[in-house]
């Protein structure tokens, strides 16, 4: 059974690092939650090290341009470690081949030319899917008014030509202030339904964590056992927390609010109903971080 935390200063002290998700526990895309900021503040002041672990399609210093721009301090995080990284590095290498189909916004070119310096040149190529060798998916063209439903056409094409899909980013949704909005891990999950093959280096699976790992390493020495993971997605964050076997402290004021009951906290008979309901178990649950 969870234990419902009032805040992370009541178990902090059992934690010498935490994997931070970003959107939903820190901010909402067009808010900063105080709260969760002085919480990872409290935890850095008390010798803690935060690596903000993000399912984020963009490079790490992208994400970190965004939270400038949201308002969250530099000083409640140590280091960030993407999807986006973890994506780029298989890109780099030749996962989906030389000629790349790009399904995702303008905005996320970044994705293409903004590369860590380990990484090798990159030889790869933009082209037109009918050219394609593979597809890279940062998400929907437009995620204010498109669902999933809209891509059957090319991912149809895509399927028929045998392409594998690199997903930078495996969050199916998130919620955008008041709105609920598809990420390319929704595009990914319907390309598998429809018999293509969808590759993920994000959360839940290992690349990411790996990753994290390898950036908190750089800062401190810290065991598994000394590390805290938070976040407010079962599928993807809490998921991935039992996979690596690493504590988790679940935020079910995100999006999963209705279904955990969660005003201030969650109501635990129905966060209890949640997790029996998906198979999922976590070590902690708070309503929202703070």
């Amino acid at each position: 059974m969870t234990r419902i935390i009032d805040s992370l200063s009541d178990i902090s002290a059992s934690y010498d690092a935490v994997f931070c998700d970003l959107w939903g526990c820190l901010h909402n895309g067009v808010n900063v939650f105080d709260s969760a900021v002085a919480a990872l503040q409290a935890f850095r002041a008390s010798g803690g090290k935060v690596i903000l672990v993000t399912n984020s399609p963009r490079p790490r210093d992208q994400v970190a341009a965004q939270l400038d721009g949201l308002g969250a301090p530099r000083d409640c995080w140590d280091d960030i470690a993407t999807s986006g990284d973890s994506a780029q590095a298989a890109m780099v290498h030749g996962i989906v081949g030389q000629k790349v189909f790009h399904l995702g916004p303008e905005r996320d070119m970044s994705f293409f030319t903004d590369l860590a310096e380990d990484l090798p040149t990159p030889e790869f190529t933009l082209v037109p899917l009918d050219e394609a060798d593979g597809i890279v998916c940062t998400g929907l063209l437009d995620d204010t008014t498109e669902t999933p439903d809209d891509y059957r056409g090319q991912l149809l094409l895509a399927k028929t030509k045998g392409l594998k899909m690199l997903c930078a980013n495996p969050d199916i949704i998130v919620d955008k202030g008041d709105s609920r909005i598809y990420c390319a891990g929704a595009l990914a999950q319907l390309y598998t339904e429809m018999g293509g093959e969808s590759l993920y280096f994000g959360k839940p699976h290992p690349p990411i964590y790996d990753l994290a790992r390898r950036r908190l390493s750089a800062l401190a020495k810290v065991s598994d056992d000394r590390i805290l993971a938070i976040g407010d997605g079962p599928g993807t964050d809490l998921a991935g927390a039992m996979g690596e076997d690493i504590d988790f402290l679940f935020v079910t004021g995100g999006i999963v609010a209705e279904q955990t009951g969660t005003d201030r906290q969650p109501d635990p008979d129905k966060l209890k109903a949640f997790l029996q309901q998906e198979r999922l178990a976590t070590t902690f649950s708070v309503g929202h971080l703070r």
